[in-house]
């Protein structure tokens, strides 16, 4: 059985959208169960393209799958966030293209003891 790395997607989210949420719902004193994500699932490979662009160098290069792992991982995730919607959040949230032009622009710009 071969695993093709389009079909391994994610629902990826990130950090500064779920601190979003939780200070908007302490904001909104609501409470409860909720699933966080962007309900969007997004492939390895639009996080690896991402890198790539920001970086403008780069390029893909695939590896087996271990064998090992199929059957056990989960290759496919999207949160449901129906609840979070219903509950009133309205934001929309970061792209993995916007998600990792955020996070590897403010490593660019971390400062340096140098």
């Amino acid at each position: 059985m071969v695993m093709k790395m389009e079909s391994k997607k994610r629902d990826f989210i990130h950090v500064d959208d779920v601190v979003k949420v939780n200070l908007w719902f302490m904001k909104n004193e609501v409470s409860g169960i909720f699933n966080v994500g962007t309900g969007v699932s997004q492939s390895f490979n639009d996080v690896a393209n991402a890198v790539i662009n920001w970086n403008k160098k780069g390029k893909i290069e695939y590896i087996p799958f271990p064998e090992e792992l199929i059957g056990s991982y989960q290759s496919y995730t999207q949160a449901n966030i129906d609840r979070l919607r219903n509950a009133g959040y309205k934001d929309e949230f970061l792209t993995v293209e916007e998600g990792v032009s955020s996070y590897l622009n403010s490593l660019h710009n971390w400062p340096t003891n140098d």
